[in-house]
């Protein structure tokens, strides 16, 4: 476990396994505070890192396994004796792809033939690709050069809870308890990627724009690597109408968000599935320079729901007229079988046939 958006899933495997089996939960550091819910919830946790705590504590471990569930690429895999008695199945952490990775990529063609080796390694060692549309499947059997046939049409359990009415109301709830300011107003949520290489330099004006409207209130949430960015953006903003909470998580916050700013997150393929989803604005100012680095898909500009906006003047202008999307063909793309019942049929296909 290296994202925190799994935990209904891994409860309800917990819920479901049979008497002689065992479920361990291996966590990054990272996801501490999602795993300390899941020791509360009596499943085993420990934490994992590289090193030699790894090779000669966790790989064991890991060897007895006969269903190994990743949310992330993991190098070790590229070196693990993967014998017929284990499956490992890739769920992913996100619904769709803007950005390229791995063979697509353009960066990875730099990397030495031992390194390209090693990747295609890990990649051939997942038996199946837990997806939500053929669209993600063609985009896994390009980036990782593995066949489509890998590919199980079944939804991805994280994006269960957009579709439930509880969920939704308790994510409201504890928003409004740490931000009350924001009920009943129209909350308009900056989130962009992390750009982890060609560095986040955002047009000056950009905390003017986003703060321009009176009839909105403007959150902005970066990256947590981002940090020095959301400062300096809150110490130059003396506008009222622009928050930073980062008490909230991001998922919780798009509950109560109707316009959504974002660039080439996959939050948007989340954002796209609520109720409460208005209008999304893909802000991408640096578009020359991501197509290089780390690179976008070929055809994101025949599927996008609302064309790329490259300067703040063009920003302001969407914000203020507020234009409802249309997602209806952007779900049928990427969000194909996010129905609210991914968990279910995960389970069915890989839990309840365990012996």
């Amino acid at each position: 476990m290296s994202f925190d958006n799994n935990l209904q899933l891994i409860k309800k495997i917990a819920n479901n396994l049979p008497k002689d089996c065992n479920l361990i939960v291996l966590y990054k550091p990272v996801t501490e505070a999602a795993a300390t819910d899941l020791a509360a919830y009596g499943i085993e946790t420990i934490p994992f890192w590289d090193g030699f705590h790894f090779v000669f504590k966790i790989l064991p471990i890991i060897m007895t396994g006969q269903l190994i569930f990743c949310d992330n690429y993991f190098p070790f895999l590229g070196g693990l004796f993967h014998s017929k008695k284990i499956k490992i199945i890739q769920l992913w952490h996100a619904n769709g792809a803007i950005k390229k990775f791995g063979w697509e990529d353009p960066t990875t063609n730099l990397r030495s033939k031992s390194d390209k080796k090693r990747f295609q390694k890990v990649y051939n060692s997942f038996d199946d690709y837990v997806v939500a549309s053929e669209t993600m499947g063609k985009v896994f059997e390009n980036s990782y050069h593995v066949p489509f046939y890998r590919m199980k049409m079944i939804g991805y359990p994280r994006s269960d809870r957009l579709f439930h009415n509880k969920w939704q109301d308790l994510a409201k709830r504890r928003v409004y308890k740490a931000a009350p300011e924001l009920k009943n107003r129209r909350v308009i949520l900056y989130a962009p990627t992390y750009r982890e290489d060609i560095g986040f330099n955002p047009p000056k004006d950009l905390s003017k724009v986003l703060s321009s409207t009176e009839d909105a209130v403007v959150v902005v949430k970066l990256h947590p690597l981002l940090k020095d960015k959301e400062h300096e953006l809150q110490r130059i903003s003396n506008n009222k109408n622009m928050c930073f909470y980062s008490q909230l998580s991001t998922n919780d916050l798009l509950s109560v968000t109707d316009t959504l700013i974002t660039d080439y997150s996959s939050i948007a393929f989340d954002f796209a599935l609520l109720p409460n989803a208005h209008s999304l604005l893909f802000f991408m100012f640096d578009l020359d320079k991501y197509k290089k680095d780390p690179g976008i898909q070929d055809d994101m500009l025949n599927w996008l729901p609302s064309k790329p906006i490259m300067d703040t003047k063009t920003l302001a202008k969407a914000i203020k007229s507020n234009q409802k999307t249309d997602f209806s063909k952007f779900n049928q793309k990427w969000n194909t079988y996010n129905d609210g019942f991914a968990i279910e049929r995960l389970i069915d296909k890989y839990i309840k046939t365990l012996k």
